[in-house]
């Protein structure tokens, strides 16, 4: 899989992941655990991206 692929997927269960807790939040006895457990994942997802894309501009300047 390429750079540009694998940002793309990760991007993509990045927003996936941002619909979801806009789901959980407007359901009434919002499960606190769940959503901290989504929002957990979200955060290491945007992380992750961005190292890549750090990464990605690093190797294209040297």
């Amino acid at each position: 899989m390429s750079m540009q692929a694998h940002l793309a997927e990760l991007e993509r269960r990045h927003q996936a992941l941002q619909r979801e807790i806009e789901k959980e939040e407007t359901l009434p006895g919002t499960d606190d655990l769940k959503l901290h457990e989504l929002k957990r994942r979200k955060l290491q997802l945007k992380d992750e991206i961005a190292r890549l894309k750090g990464e990605k501009v690093d190797a294209t300047v040297h």
